[in-house]
């Protein structure tokens, strides 16, 4: 059982999550399917790209050494078509993409040239290599196309499609479950009664976990009794990798999370010397891994960016997720925090010599407005003053 005596850093929690942590299986996917799945295995160049050398615009081929004459046309080459070896004294109309005819050396554009005498000039002193990509320019056979462990970009999807892969073999999503405490939350278009409210947890959260790369496979209201709590933890376990929830990790009387939790597994870490975010727990029940959010949206929100995000990234293989990354921005704003880390939601801007942040002006946990605008998380260090113009650090939202 977890020291609940003491709070943990955001370290000591980012080693727990990560301890025994190890990739889920790889599965072949279809490459239109692969956008944003984490590569399970390096790949590398079936073929030379371009295959062969080509043109790089529309105009004409030719041997540079004939720059300076007029050369007659011999041949015209459409992308996709075979090329005959290039006449002596003559060149070719050529297009964007068409293969280099054998003999030719350069191309110029059809803006530089000019029809005279039945031919076409071409000025003189026109380089070898001129508006040619030879073969081979991009990657040559066998060299690395994409490294295991990357996350597929829209650009990496063209890249392999231009190597002729239909398939990749990817690292299988998290299946996640998310449940949710509070017999006070309603869902949006559900009549409120006095002391309720809307769960807006549960649509912050249903957003951020897939652009994790998380596939959410359950998503429950849990009635607010220990023994509803245990059932649903019982049943998700069998059913996901991580079950997450949100609320009922304090000590208050009617949260049951965290001893519904110890009842079936084992709770591995609780509360954390930051803010927002405090009640943090992580725990386990046999093999599925247990992130347990406190209540509050904000808290939600940044324990959500801090640690859902990495736990994501190491079940996928994915190092590029095991930190957010970082910039040094001058702060616009005066705070000053007691004994724990604050983690501020701020927004970022480029003022021409570096990274100003702007603090929204009420950064309590239950103000989710305050991370609508922010794209960081601003890092004051416990027991510290900060005022405008201080440098900070800030951690980038970037999923």
């Amino acid at each position: 059982m977890a020291d609940g005596g003491r709070l943990h850093t955001p370290q000591q929690a980012l080693d727990s999550l990560s301890n025994g942590l190890e990739p889920l299986p790889l599965e072949w996917v279809a490459l239109e399917a692969a956008g944003d799945r984490v590569l399970a295995q390096t790949l590398h160049a079936r073929h030379d790209t371009p295959p062969f050398d080509n043109s790089s615009m529309d105009g004409y081929a030719l041997r540079a050494a004939d720059s300076g004459r007029v050369l007659s046309i011999s041949q015209r080459i459409m992308a996709g078509q075979q090329s005959a070896p290039l006449e002596e004294g003559t060149c070719a109309r050529i297009f964007t993409g068409a293969p280099l005819p054998e003999g030719a050396d350069s191309v110029i554009m059809q803006e530089q040239v000019e029809a005279r005498d039945g031919g076409i000039f071409i000025p003189a002193g026109l380089e070898v290599g001129n508006s040619v990509r030879l073969k081979g320019r991009e990657i040559t056979t066998d060299e690395v196309l994409v490294h295991q462990g990357a996350r597929l970009n829209s650009a990496a999807l063209g890249f392999l499609a231009g190597q002729g892969f239909d398939r990749v073999p990817v690292y299988r999503k998290p299946r996640v479950a998310l449940l949710f405490t509070g017999d006070e939350l309603k869902l949006p278009g559900e009549t409120l009664a006095p002391g309720q409210i809307y769960n807006g947890n549960r649509f912050m959260l249903m957003d951020l976990l897939p652009r994790f790369g998380a596939e959410l496979s359950l998503v429950e209201q849990v009635p607010d009794t220990l023994e509803a709590m245990t059932q649903a933890l019982e049943r998700a376990s069998r059913q996901v990798d991580v079950i997450v929830t949100t609320g009922g990790v304090s000590v208050g009387d009617a949260d049951y999370v965290r001893r519904a939790l110890e009842s079936l597994g084992e709770l591995d870490l609780w509360r954390l010397s930051i803010r927002p975010g405090k009640p943090l727990a992580l725990g386990h029940i046999d093999q599925c891994r247990f992130v347990g959010l406190a209540g509050n949206p904000v808290s939600s929100f940044v324990g959500a960016w801090l640690f859902l995000r990495p736990l994501m990234g190491g079940l996928q293989g994915c190092e590029a997720m095991h930190s957010l990354p970082e910039v040094t921005a001058r702060a616009t704003f005066d705070t000053e925090t007691a004994g724990r880390d604050h983690y501020m939601r701020v927004t970022l801007t480029w003022d021409g010599e570096g990274y100003r942040a702007e603090a929204f002006e009420d950064q309590d946990s239950s103000i989710l407005r305050s991370c609508v605008t922010a794209n960081a998380l601003a890092v004051i260090g416990a027991h510290s003053r900060v005022t405008s113009g201080d440098s900070v650090r800030c951690l980038l939202l970037a999923s």
